[in-house]
């Protein structure tokens, strides 16, 4: 079913990280905005005659509360013209053509197995509208692993915001790493590296001597190279394909 065009009108604006921005839109027509954690949100943007060219597509980072308004979080692209038109020509009071929210990238029914949160980036979108949408409907759960990986510190999104969920919310691990910083020490209380030998580590530990893999599930979100990895990864772990969900950014 096609969803219908709205309006959304832009409530809030918050710089994140010196080329990420927190949006937060409000839909005056509705009481209450329905959506999924990890759904996303299209925008039709004036940025082009063609429809298929103004389109783009947001995970929405907040979850669901009641309320008409949502977050959304955009990393500025050189050289995109839809992130150049949000960052640039975007202000608190603008309106914004939106459908949704749309798309099957959601939670399981029933959480029976470990999760693995993967993402880089804004990807973590999801994962954060995930982990706060089971602290607070009291949802059971096995242990959960969100794996952010980024480049510097300065461009870890929610970073204390996901050290207090971690406190909170019994089983979920929140495991920052850093691309371009320098290697870790045991006690520093962070990662360097790639999300890769991460969620391997873990796999591995949680296997030990037993002839069979530890039950999970993996969720991917973020660039293309990053999840074409992870899926080759977690399949020579020895999980099969199904066990894999992907959100594709870019």
């Amino acid at each position: 079913m096609v969803q219908p065009w709205q309006t959304g009108r832009v409530i809030r604006i918050e710089q994140e990280t010196p080329n990420t921005r927190r949006f937060w839109i409000q839909l005056p027509a509705m009481e209450s905005f329905q959506y999924k954690p990890g759904q996303f949100v299209t925008v039709d943007l004036p940025i082009h005659e063609k429809p298929g060219k103004r389109w783009r597509s947001y995970s929405i980072a907040s979850w669901p509360d009641g309320s008409n308004i949502f977050e959304l979080v955009i990393v500025l692209l050189e050289g995109g013209a839809g992130t150049e038109y949000l960052f640039n020509k975007t202000d608190v009071g603008s309106e914004l053509t939106l459908r949704g929210a749309q798309g099957v990238f959601v939670l399981p029914e029933v959480i029976s197995h470990d999760l693995f949160f993967i993402c880089t980036g804004t990807g973590i979108a999801p994962f954060r509208s995930m982990a706060h949408h089971i602290l607070n409907e009291h949802i059971p759960h096995k242990d959960i692993y969100l794996i952010f990986g980024c480049r510097k510190f300065g461009d870890r999104l929610y970073g204390e915001e996901l050290d207090s969920l971690q406190a909170r919310l019994p089983g979920f691990h929140y495991i920052p790493t850093f691309s371009r910083e320098a290697p870790a020490q045991a006690s520093s209380g962070y990662r360097t590296g790639y999300v890769h030998n991460i969620y391997e580590e873990i796999c591995l530990q949680k296997k030990g001597a037993e002839a069979t893999i530890h039950p999970a599930g993996f969720y991917l979100c973020g660039w293309k190279n990053m999840i074409d990895e992870a899926k080759r990864r977690i399949q020579g772990l020895g999980y099969e394909r199904k066990s894999i969900h992907q959100e594709l950014y870019g």
